[in-house]
């Protein structure tokens, strides 16, 4: 993509009012666009990073035999009062709307009725078990607090799985194999190594369930850590989990995290709410055990903006970076632009994603813009660099800085 056509540009400060350092780095980028507190646009660069961050996530779900489907957003009222979660009482962040015959309806904030109640129609022996499925959808929550940028929205992209058993043991082998589905995809998004599976509360349905937490001092959770046992329990359950666990509170630590998934053991509870139950090998009918699995799409692209970028802007792990190489052509010398077209046709030819400054800006403005949006490598190409036949190669992370030849410079993008 050559920068002289793309319709956004660089800001030098973001939207009075926005506190939160991964909104403000990433409207300034020119990633996203404030609509109000909570509420993100997302522009062509920041949804290459969502589309690749879906992509991780899609790669490590389908091999746990999950498929991809995509629900409404418009949910029925008598759904969820079949579960008792229809009320304000129980669940304070709901968007609610009536349609023009008065009908009330809900705008999704999770989907596990509207799952159950999709599979009552296609789940009737044990033969049809297990399943499992998932989408990507916007859900929409009414929070009362919006002040985390895109880690906190009223509006988010969130990865929804859920798992059908016909048995609970089923079920807690299916629930292990999402937990190391989930390891796999924070440690392709670059930080897993800060990623612990945390011990939490479960709500009206179960005592504990599982939440994925991400040490980051912009987070809104506290959670303890047992480093030696690798284990992690959120502050709220923590009395419970001690005690029920064997732990010695003076062993754990205490850190600030991040919420970027979650994942719960319904048992048969709300499937048995429902009415979805199925025949069994017997032939009796037989209660259906549930599983519920979330990621946060937007949310963890907030986390790995707080957590990695420096004074300088944001710094993308290559995976899920918008594109792999910014390209700077500085000079209006024939031969210079020449070269840099080139240059450009040959990365795009291979394959590799490049980001082409060919604006007519100052050169301190094209290596600020460069830092600023955390592309991993910046390539320079100059008059002077010409007339040396090198390129001079960046590597955002960590600032190495090398001059190359063409065949270097290929060897080494790959």
């Amino acid at each position: 993509m050559r920068l002289s056509q793309l319709f956004t540009k660089t800001v030098r400060d973001a939207p009075g009012g926005e506190v939160s350092k991964n909104a403000q780095l990433l409207i300034r980028a020119g990633f996203v666009y404030k609509e109000m507190a909570g509420v993100y646009a997302y522009l062509p660069l920041g949804l290459r990073v969502i589309e690749k961050i879906k992509q991780i996530v899609r790669e490590e779900m389908n091999p746990i035999d999950s498929q991809e489907i995509i629900m409404t957003s418009l949910q029925r009222k008598e759904i969820w009062e079949q579960t008792g979660r229809w009320s304000d009482e129980t669940v304070d962040i709901w968007f609610k709307t009536k349609l023009k015959d008065e009908t009330e309806v809900g705008l999704g904030w999770s989907h596990e009725e509207p799952i159950v109640e999709m599979l009552k129609q296609y789940v009737q022996s044990y033969k049809d078990l297990p399943l499992s499925v998932y989408q990507f959808q916007t859900k929409l929550r009414n929070e009362l607090r919006a002040k985390s940028g895109i880690m906190r929205g009223r509006e988010f992209v969130m990865k929804d799985m859920y798992s059908l058993h016909s048995s609970a043991e089923d079920l807690e082998a299916y629930y292990n194999r999402a937990i190391e589905a989930y390891r796999r995809i924070y440690a392709r998004l670059g930080i897993g190594d800060d990623t612990y599976v945390t011990f939490a509360s479960g709500g009206a349905f179960t005592k504990f369930s599982h939440e994925f937490q991400t040490i980051c001092d912009a987070g809104e959770d506290v959670i303890y850590l047992h480093r030696g046992r690798n284990i992690a329990i959120n502050e709220e359950v923590i009395d419970d989990a001690v005690a029920e666990m064997g732990i010695n509170r003076d062993e754990l630590e205490k850190v600030k995290t991040a919420e970027v998934g979650n994942i719960f053991n319904f048992g048969s509870q709300k499937t048995d709410d429902m009415g979805l139950r199925f025949t069994d090998a017997n032939g009796n009918q037989a209660s259906a055990y549930l599983g519920s699995y979330g990621i946060g799409i937007t949310r963890v692209m907030g986390v790995v903006v707080e957590k990695l970028a420096d004074e300088k802007g944001i710094v993308w792990p290559e995976a899920i970076a918008p594109a792999k190489v910014y390209l700077i052509r500085l000079g209006d010398n024939e031969a210079v632009m020449r070269h840099a077209d080139e240059l450009y046709a040959t990365l795009t030819g291979r394959g590799i994603e490049v980001l082409y400054d060919d604006r007519d800006l100052r050169a301190g403005q094209k290596f600020a813009d460069a830092e600023l949006m955390g592309i991993p490598y910046r390539v320079t190409i100059s008059d002077r660099l010409e007339a040396d036949n090198k390129f001079e190669l960046v590597v955002r992370q960590n600032g190495v800085q090398e001059l190359l030849t063409q065949d270097e410079l290929l060897a080494k993008l790959g």
